[in-house]
């Protein structure tokens, strides 16, 4: 699986790939929560990280990261592609080309929480809200040494 960069024209379908992974994962959303990320995402936050993906056959994103500060901001697959090693391609390469050392992770998504600490992430800290201030505890993990 090849990484590659994202251009800015296709921001909207990183964030179709985005709001699909996020359906089939984040189901303790509300439906007002998604519509409120969705022009957020859009607009601000891929703006804010540094972004990479995998593409499939026909160049469509499947699944992307973004970093900022060491720190891994977004990781989504779209569910039909998870469980092909998209997420851990993606996670190592971050790690070893990007340098991410930790992740914040909602408390309700428990395959997220699972699956970086399959990966050695371990948890230092909790937040009752999220960064946005709604109520959705967060997890802060860290790359063990």
């Amino acid at each position: 699986m090849k990484i590659d960069t994202i251009n800015k024209n296709e921001y909207q379908e990183v964030v179709n790939v985005w709001e699909s992974s996020v359906r089939a994962t984040h189901d303790f959303l509300k439906e007002e929560d998604i519509q409120y990320f969705k022009p957020l995402i859009l607009n601000t936050y891929l703006d804010a990280v540094e972004l990479r993906c995998i593409r499939n056959n026909q160049k469509e994103i499947i699944g992307f990261l973004g970093v900022a500060e060491q720190s891994l901001e977004m990781l989504f697959i779209h569910p039909e592609y998870r469980g092909r090693k998209i997420g851990k391609t993606l996670l190592e390469y971050s790690i070893h080309n990007l340098n991410v050392t930790k992740v914040d992770v909602n408390e309700q998504n428990e395959q997220a929480v699972g699956f970086y600490k399959h990966y050695k992430f371990e948890i230092i800290g909790r937040s009752e809200l999220d960064a946005t201030g709604k109520p959705y505890p967060t997890l802060h993990m860290e790359l063990k040494k």
